[in-house]
């Protein structure tokens, strides 16, 4: 989305022509998956429409999946879902924006009876299924959820998770919620400083903490712990780490560790003519310290904003920008315990419980949607000098 509007930002500023310069977004359908909501209850309604904003800055949608990506020959070919037609659309630059998605190791009975709320309908299968307990006799493994990742995801899953399974299975139900996490601690990239404020959370909405170990295997009764311990749950949910799209392979150029193709400062693909990715598709240098952007939203934002404007300068021939993020910031939601914010790199805490939670509410209700569709408002939202540092 951002990477569009910036484009079409500096085609307006470039004072280029449609003709002159033609923007296309590529996508199964015209709409933005409020992503990192995901967690939360109800999430059929978490996606914000693009048509109009598409429309008001002059940007022609494509609705189909890109299948393949022909570096040399400077095309793609787009499966359309409706009816299944193959199509080949060329292109002079190209902003691979297709995120990520969920690791999923081979872990028997994972692809069979695991959730997760990765993508939109994965978290809707999730919810249907939370609903479909209250359907069934009270039991430990009917009130029992496993949350497999105890980072960022896992975190806001179990946190939530009381609370909205006390609403659909009532409040005598004995609810369980656990944990499950490798590492050592919870919450292993938060660093010190804000761990005791998540583990008293965690202590407060009910959630329980199982550390050192991992799931080895999954059936529709339980889960098998790699201790040997056996857990009766119908519910667990993996959230336990993440890939950079796999279209990002077709791409040849090398990546890192997560499948994140590397790039410059402009975020143009090295050693690959007219390619630019963005978002969770692209590692980025994102200051002069050494530090990288993360699979994160705030640095999307900023990325697709620069990958847009740049790929859009280079054929109007005017100067590129490059990247920059300096400011990092955590807004962690932790359910009926509020949340907790840092600042920096080093995750000094600012705020917690319900000034904190304010502050989500706040980024997970406005500042992650698209902007209104008028066109002078949409197109200075995607000023990359301007982007929010979230």
């Amino acid at each position: 989305m951002y990477a569009t509007l910036s484009a079409a930002r500096l085609r307006d500023a470039a004072r280029a022509s449609i003709e002159e310069l033609e923007i296309v977004l590529v996508s199964p359908q015209p709409t933005l998956v409020v992503r990192p909501r995901l967690y939360e209850p109800n999430p059929e309604t978490l996606t914000a429409p693009l048509d109009d904003v598409l429309k008001a800055i002059d940007v022609r949608y494509v609705q189909g999946t890109v299948e393949t990506i022909d570096t040399r020959g400077r095309s793609v070919e787009i499966v359309s879902k409706a009816d299944d037609r193959h199509h080949r659309l060329t292109y002079d630059r190209l902003v691979l924006a297709t995120g990520s998605r969920l690791f999923r190791p081979p872990i028997p009975g994972l692809a069979e009876h695991g959730f997760s709320v990765d993508q939109l309908d994965e978290a809707i299968k999730l919810d249907r299924h939370l609903h479909s307990l209250a359907g069934r006799a009270a039991s430990k493994a009917r009130d029992t959820v496993v949350v497999a990742g105890g980072g960022f995801t896992g975190i806001e899953v179990a946190t939530e998770l009381p609370a909205r399974l006390r609403r659909i299975l009532g409040p005598d139900a004995t609810i369980r919620v656990i944990i499950v996490e490798r590492g050592p601690a919870i919450a292993p990239d938060m660093g010190a400083e804000p761990r005791p404020v998540i583990e008293k959370a965690l202590r407060e909405c009910g959630v329980e903490s199982r550390l050192g170990v991992g799931v080895a295997a999954l059936d529709d009764a339980g889960v098998t712990l790699s201790d040997g311990a056996r857990i009766e749950s119908m519910t667990v949910i993996w959230a336990a780490g993440m890939r950079a799209a796999p279209l990002t392979a077709q791409v040849p150029g090398e990546r890192d560790n997560f499948g994140r193709l590397l790039v410059d400062r402009t975020l143009r693909v090295l050693d690959v003519d007219g390619v630019y990715a963005t978002g969770d598709a692209a590692k980025v240098p994102c200051d002069d310290q050494g530090r990288h952007a993360l699979m994160s939203c705030q640095h999307a934002t900023r990325m697709g904003a620069f990958a847009g404007n740049n790929a859009a300068a280079e054929l109007l021939g005017v100067p590129t920008s490059p990247y920059h993020q300096k400011v990092y910031v955590t807004c962690l939601d932790l359910g009926e315990a509020g949340a907790v914010f840092t600042r920096g790199w080093d995750r000094k805490v600012e705020m917690i419980g319900a000034k904190a939670k304010a502050t989500k509410k706040e980024i997970n209700t406005v500042w992650i949607y698209p902007p209104r569709a008028e066109r002078a408002a949409a197109l200075a939202s995607a000023d990359p000098e301007r982007v929010t540092d979230l």
